[in-house]
């Protein structure tokens, strides 16, 4: 796994350009852009937020919730070019040494997914076992992402409200300074931090960290589904070309050609 840059560049052009136009429009000066800074906002949209996620899901999903962001900000070496690439190789060599040339492999195989499948067809497991068994773990596999990408959806949907929430705290606060006239604005502008937190952590974190979190479950669902395709060709002792042909269906031209390169850095090693 690597660093994925893409999130954290977002977050930092997201919230700098948001700072940096504050600053503009208070004319340079830093203080004005500290009022912002409101801890008593922060805490009431952050713990109303995570408070009303928590009641939504059950306590097995939600406490998974933060090791599920990590996801966001991380990529995966593993690409379909490569897969495919792979796979191609172990339907060679199954081709030359049978499927029980295959068995040597699974120790160098990294993905527990394909491992699982290249051991299955290695142990003559019938095809459409194979097929079913894939599939199951596949479909519970998308049913843990879509619960972890739900709760970040959920808290950035909720957010905004517990913001208003916190506003209307604030304004009441403000209204019940009225005999001191000159504190009523000042409190009245502070109350309005609370739903620009609540607006800015739900389209700033938590709607696209649940998008980033879907886009990579799709990526990986790909990934997996190139990997079944794949095992199932070579179970059935299909040629490495028509396997190669079969999944170089999934991929779009550029990375068609991407998986070309792929397989000559395999043969290479060969």
């Amino acid at each position: 796994m690597r660093l994925d840059l893409s999130t954290i560049i977002g977050l930092v052009i997201g919230w700098g350009f948001i700072f940096a136009g504050l600053l503009i429009e208070s004319g340079g000066n830093i203080m004005h852009v500290l009022i912002f800074f409101q801890i008593s906002a922060f805490f009431i949209v952050m713990g109303g937020t995570v408070g009303a996620t928590v009641i939504s899901y059950p306590a097995h999903v939600s406490k998974n919730a933060f090791s599920v962001l990590t996801q966001a900000f991380v990529q995966k070496d593993m690409n379909p070019a490569n897969v495919i690439a792979t796979l191609v190789g172990f339907a060679t060599k199954a081709r030359r040494e049978g499927l029980l040339g295959l068995e040597d492999e699974i120790a160098n195989v990294n993905d527990n997914f394909l491992k699982k499948g290249i051991q299955l067809v290695v142990d003559g497991t019938d095809i459409e076992l194979v097929r079913s068994i894939l599939e199951t773990d596949l479909a519970f596999l998308e049913t843990r992402h879509k619960l972890g990408e739900g709760i970040w959806g959920t808290m950035g949907g909720y957010a905004p409200t517990i913001g208003i929430i916190g506003t209307v705290m604030g304004l009441v606060n403000a209204l019940s300074q009225l005999e001191n006239a000159s504190k009523v604005a000042g409190a009245i502008a502070v109350a309005f931090i609370a739903t620009f937190y609540g607006i800015g952590f739900a389209n700033l974190v938590f709607l696209p960290i649940s998008f980033k979190l879907k886009a990579k479950s799709a990526e990986e669902v790909l990934i997996r589904e190139v990997m079944i395709e794949g095992i199932l060709s070579i179970s059935a002792g299909d040629n490495p070309r028509i396997v190669e042909e079969k999944l170089k269906a999934f991929l779009s031209p550029k990375e068609q050609e991407a998986s070309k390169a792929a397989e000559g850095e395999e043969k290479g090693a060969e």
